[in-house]
């Protein structure tokens, strides 16, 4: 199995927060779409790519739009994680013997990233790092906002794709 495509309709799952809350994706769709971005400490790419992430959630916060992680580790190497790399937005723990949300929704690599819109369908589903997925992400979370789209990349910064395969 593969990553779940657009088109596709996002499986419901509960999941345990690194704050101790408690996450159902069905309740938080209620509010409005959802992204969820799944990763694993040990992960280059996912180290990479989780700072542009936040960027993300620095200039949209949580408006009209949940961004979430979901990371494969533990909660004491995810809080290590989140604190070197100034992750400021939610984390889940996906079950690290089992992953029953990473099969839900057919991870092969991480990070793998998703936009669920509201009525629970994926529309964006994006393996690895690839900059016109964070770019589309980004339009996104703008619209969803009803802001303009802000500027993710500082002028001079390379940004390269790394792609699963």
């Amino acid at each position: 199995m593969s990553a779940l495509t657009p088109g596709t309709k996002a499986p419901d799952f509960a999941s345990n927060k690194t704050d101790g809350g408690r996450f159902v994706l069905s309740e938080v769709l209620a509010r409005g779409p959802v992204v969820l971005a799944f990763f694993k400490v040990s992960c280059p790419t996912c180290q990479y790519a989780f700072p542009f992430l936040e960027r993300l959630h620095q200039a949209y916060g949580q408006n009209n739009v949940s961004l979430l992680g979901v990371s494969q580790n533990d909660r004491k190497q995810t809080a290590a994680f989140v604190e070197e790399f100034g992750i400021t937005f939610p984390i889940l723990l996906d079950d690290e013997d089992t992953y029953p949300v990473s099969n839900a929704y057919g991870l092969t690599n991480v990070p793998t990233i998703f936009w669920i819109a509201q009525d629970g369908e994926t529309e964006i589903s994006s393996v690895g790092w690839v900059k016109p997925d964070f770019e589309a992400l980004n339009r996104k979370m703008a619209e969803a906002g009803r802001t303009p789209a802000a500027a993710m990349f500082k002028a001079g910064e390379e940004v390269r794709d790394f792609r699963a395969g």
